[in-house]
């Protein structure tokens, strides 16, 4: 799936979409990719002379991966985060690095879905976070 797929789905758009490119989806999981590029807006503060993605961002990419996820059959909806658990930061992202976001659906109420995701460089885990999401429709 391509950013221009993605775009149909998520009600995200730049500077604040974290999904490039969907690399593999099922009914319960999906893997996508966000190029973190030199040029993204939040560099110039976090950290001058020391470009680091905030964590924050990271557990943000894993969220709108899950909702690619979960919004593919949902016309017009829109999630919102409800909690963020057990979030874990473990490698330092930079640019040029290619983010890769696993998640899966944990648990779906209709309106209130659970997923679990990973941001990972290299293989190695950036990030780290389950989420519980309402869904807005």
């Amino acid at each position: 799936m391509d950013i221009d797929e993605i775009k149909k789905i998520l009600p995200h758009r730049s500077p604040f979409l974290f999904v490039d490119e969907v690399l593999e989806v099922s009914e319960k999981r999906i893997v996508a990719k966000k190029n973190v590029r030199s040029d993204e807006y939040f560099f110039a503060g976090h950290f001058p002379g020391e470009p680091i993605m905030p964590g924050v961002l990271m557990v943000e990419a894993i969220a709108q991966a899950g909702g690619v996820l979960l919004l593919r059959n949902r016309k017009d909806a829109i999630p919102l985060f409800m909690a963020i658990d057990k979030a874990r930061f473990r490698k330092i992202v930079k640019p040029g690095d290619e983010l890769i976001l696993e998640v899966e659906l944990l648990q779906d109420r209709g309106r209130i879905v659970k997923i679990a995701g990973t941001a990972k460089v290299g293989g190695e885990i950036a990030c780290e976070a389950t989420i519980l999401a309402g869904i807005r429709e």
